[in-house]
């Protein structure tokens, strides 16, 4: 197999701001990344934004039964190749804007995720695995530091918000990884983080998550006001606080991840499913 540097040389893969293109040339660092989703023996792993194929390398000399890689830059497609002729059946690359790809559809169970996501899509991508985190066992995902800071802060912190509590409620959320800016090429103005995610066992199913997207929208859309004013937008504000016992002069930061769930299941028992998200 050619090195990392010789494939980037080779397709004129030289990394895009326009897709979030940092990448992550450390095998060592690329193999530890690998591990950070647990047992990977006979899962089906979903990668995205693979970029020259250092995390896929790590992945497909490890256990997993296969792994599909989603890349929209045709560069980093062809780049691949040599890896699918080394590992014939167990590197699938789709071509494709992954914001549009059925994870669950896409690759067979037991599945994880495991990926150095791309900064301009990231957030967007985890909300979307969040509302399928029923379908696969757990996933490793890299962020901005800021970001993933956000996802696993804790009620009554400057980081916590919207993205904190829909990752908790579904998901048991852990930082595991710190890198420097120097560890990718070219290096990003900011640290990056892994963040490990694992399932909760109950499934809200896709309309009350809905109306968890609806009432952390509102709820965190003004930060600063209390939530009997943020909350004007879902109508009937004081009655919906008053039916879980939460008082109308809080702010959306001090709610707890359980105050939130039942403040979403009394929304969508009042409005019903047909509301949708935010």
């Amino acid at each position: 197999m050619p090195t990392l540097r010789e494939t980037i040389a080779r397709h004129g893969l030289d990394a895009r701001k326009s897709l979030g293109q940092h990448f992550l040339l450390d095998e060592a660092l690329c193999r530890r990344i690998a591990t950070l989703a647990g047992d990977l023996a006979g899962r089906h792993v979903l990668e995205v934004g693979p970029g020259p194929g250092g995390l896929t390398r790590a992945l497909l000399d490890g256990p997993a039964a296969s792994v599909t890689a989603v890349e929209l830059d045709r560069r980093a497609v062809a780049a691949l190749a040599d890896l699918s002729e080394a590992h014939p059946g167990r590197l699938n690359v789709v071509e494709a804007d992954a914001l549009k790809v059925d994870a669950a559809a896409a690759l067979p169970a037991p599945r994880k995720i495991v990926a150095n996501l791309p900064y301009n899509a990231a957030t967007p991508l985890l909300v979307g695995w969040l509302r399928a985190a029923a379908a696969f066992e757990g996933m490793a995902l890299m962020f901005q530091q800021e970001v993933a800071e956000r996802i696993c802060a804790a009620p009554d912190t400057d980081a916590y918000g919207r993205l904190s509590v829909l990752a908790q409620w579904r998901c048991r959320c852990e930082l595991l990884l710190r890198l420097p800016p120097g560890a990718f090429a070219p290096p990003p103005k900011v640290w990056s983080a892994v963040v490990g995610f694992a399932p909760r066992a109950e499934d809200p199913g896709p309309a009350l998550f809905a109306a968890m997207e609806r009432l952390t929208a509102a709820a965190f859309g003004q930060r600063r006001k209390m939530l009997r004013g943020a909350l004007k937008a879902l109508g009937g504000a004081e009655a919906l606080l008053s039916s879980v016992g939460v008082e109308g002069t809080r702010r959306a930061e001090t709610l707890t991840v359980a105050e939130f769930d039942r403040m979403a299941r009394a929304l969508l028992a009042r409005d019903g499913p047909a509301a949708g998200p935010a």
